[in-house]
């Protein structure tokens, strides 16, 4: 196993936290895009949340083969990707990336339908696919969210 597989997988060691390490990876993204991410440019944004899917799930596939497992809970990269996209393009404040944050983990624990088939595809895809979705989803609620407590969308 490579380091740098293992190093994105859990995030910098992330999921290594014992306790709740895909929640703790999520606080972790929502904290740094408040402080640093926010505002980037949508290309620059994008590019890194393409960039963080592919290589996440390459290396997502090789920690998990490393594993022994199809989806170990270690492995974080996964929650980063699908927080990012849950935060993309919010308007400024805590409150928005607050409501980001319980509603991307509400998604990302519960998995719905469809969101719940995406684990079935194969390797890494499967374990970054569910995510993304989530984070889909709850950048739509997140929306709507702030339009029905009158802040900017």
């Amino acid at each position: 196993m490579s380091v740098a597989a293992r190093l994105l997988a859990t995030f910098f060691g992330l999921g290594l936290v014992p306790a709740a390490p895909g929640t703790a990876a999520s606080a972790v993204t929502v904290l740094a895009y408040g402080l640093v991410l926010h505002g980037w440019p949508w290309y620059l944004y994008g590019s890194l949340v393409a960039g963080l899917f592919v290589a996440g799930a390459a290396a997502a596939s090789r920690y998990a083969a490393e594993l022994g497992r199809p989806d170990p809970g270690r492995v974080v990269v996964d929650e980063v990707c699908g927080q990012l996209l849950a935060l993309a393009l919010l308007p400024p404040g805590w409150l928005p990336l607050i409501i980001s944050f319980a509603a991307f983990r509400f998604f990302d624990i519960i998995k719905p339908w469809p969101i719940r088939a995406l684990e079935k595809l194969p390797s890494g895809w499967g374990i970054m696919a569910d995510d993304a979705a989530a984070g889909l989803a709850a950048a739509v609620v997140v929306r709507l969210a702030l339009a029905v407590i009158g802040g900017a969308v």
